[in-house]
């Protein structure tokens, strides 16, 4: 993945490097090898030329010559299509289709929570609220991290994009594992975090988030 601005290619991705869906397309690109200008953007303040591209102006918010993609299931499912090598998502449709159940679920039951805490606004009872009911839902989830290699799967999948984001920001928003109820989830963040396209998509504050 090229991070430097000089070096141009034909695809740009608008990414928030703070942002755990801006996380997901990069480590979708590095797992695929693709190299891409990445255009760091403060979501909270995103440049006139975001707006020009995407009318919700958010991010992460991907251009390949003169397609503008935005959300991010949108986004990794096209770099999955477009760069079919290694493929991210199963060969069958039943298969597949849980896939994509598994990120819809990942988006409802943590990615709205740990938003709420990333932002760190909405005062202390609707922090207090995302905290534990996101805490609950991820210690719930710890042991279908036992059934297979990856979460849900045999082989490393679009859903594992979405899911290392999430558990990658846990140190960071004080959220606190009991190491026997997430022993399989702990072995999982183990070799998920140390996977080459995991550490290539890493920004620098997201480095710093898990010191």
């Amino acid at each position: 993945m090229d991070f430097n601005p000089i070096r141009r290619s034909s695809m740009t991705l608008y990414s928030d490097p703070r942002d755990h869906y801006s996380h997901r397309v990069r480590m979708v690109l590095a797992e695929k090898g693709v190299t891409v200008d990445i255009a760091d953007v403060n979501a909270r303040r995103p440049p006139e030329e975001l707006g020009d591209l995407n009318p919700y102006n958010t991010v992460p918010t991907l251009v390949d010559r003169e397609l503008v993609l935005y959300q991010s299931t949108v986004i990794i499912e096209y770099l999955d299509e477009r760069f079919p090598h290694p493929p991210l998502l199963p060969v069958y449709p039943v298969a597949r289709a849980q896939s994509r159940l598994l990120m819809h679920r990942i988006e409802k039951d943590w990615s709205g929570r740990l938003d709420v805490l990333m932002r760190g606004r909405g005062g202390e009872r609707v922090l207090g609220k995302a905290h534990r009911e996101l805490r609950e839902s991820v210690v719930g989830a710890a042991p279908l991290f036992a059934e297979k290699p990856f979460f849900m799967n045999e082989e490393f999948t679009l859903v594992d994009c979405c899911v290392a984001p999430v558990l990658w920001r846990l140190k960071y928003v004080e959220v606190d594992l009991p190491e026997r109820q997430t022993r399989p989830m702990s072995q999982y963040m183990q070799k998920i975090f140390a996977r080459q396209s995991f550490r290539d998509s890493l920004t620098e504050l997201e480095v710093e988030m898990g010191e």
